[in-house]
């Protein structure tokens, strides 16, 4: 494997909050250890939320990694699709409200709720 595939969520050109995959490509390290170009972040923040936490729409303040460690976290989209996140698995948000634009809860961001019977924990890498 050369390259690892990252799920994004961003904002479309119509201001509407999407998934898309990207390829990273993995062109660094050794056949034994790939590696990725060096990625710059400004800090992390650890969250935990309760077993039944939701919130409603909302968008990205600044774009940030999002790994989850513990439990299960389901990010829903204004077109009703979703995508569920467990343990070890990540995405970037960068679904953050267009420039001059006011937040509209019927047209941008995303939602995101805890799914199961664990509390979920995360972890926020800010870039």
């Amino acid at each position: 494997m050369n390259q690892y595939t990252q799920v994004v969520l961003y904002t479309d050109d119509e201001g509407v909050a999407r998934f898309r995959e990207e390829a990273v490509p993995l062109s660094e390290g050794t056949p034994a250890a790939r590696l990725s170009a060096l990625m710059s972040a400004s800090g992390v923040q650890w969250r935990q939320s309760p077993v039944g936490f939701a919130s409603d729409f909302h968008c990205t303040g600044a774009p940030q990694w999002l790994v989850v460690l513990q439990g299960c976290m389901e990010i829903g989209l204004q077109d009703g699709s979703s995508r569920r996140f467990g343990p070890g698995q990540m995405f970037f948000s960068a679904d953050t409200l267009p420039q001059g634009e006011v937040f509209d809860p019927a047209r941008h961001g995303h939602r995101s709720r805890q799914v199961g019977d664990e509390p979920l924990v995360t972890l926020f890498v800010r870039v």
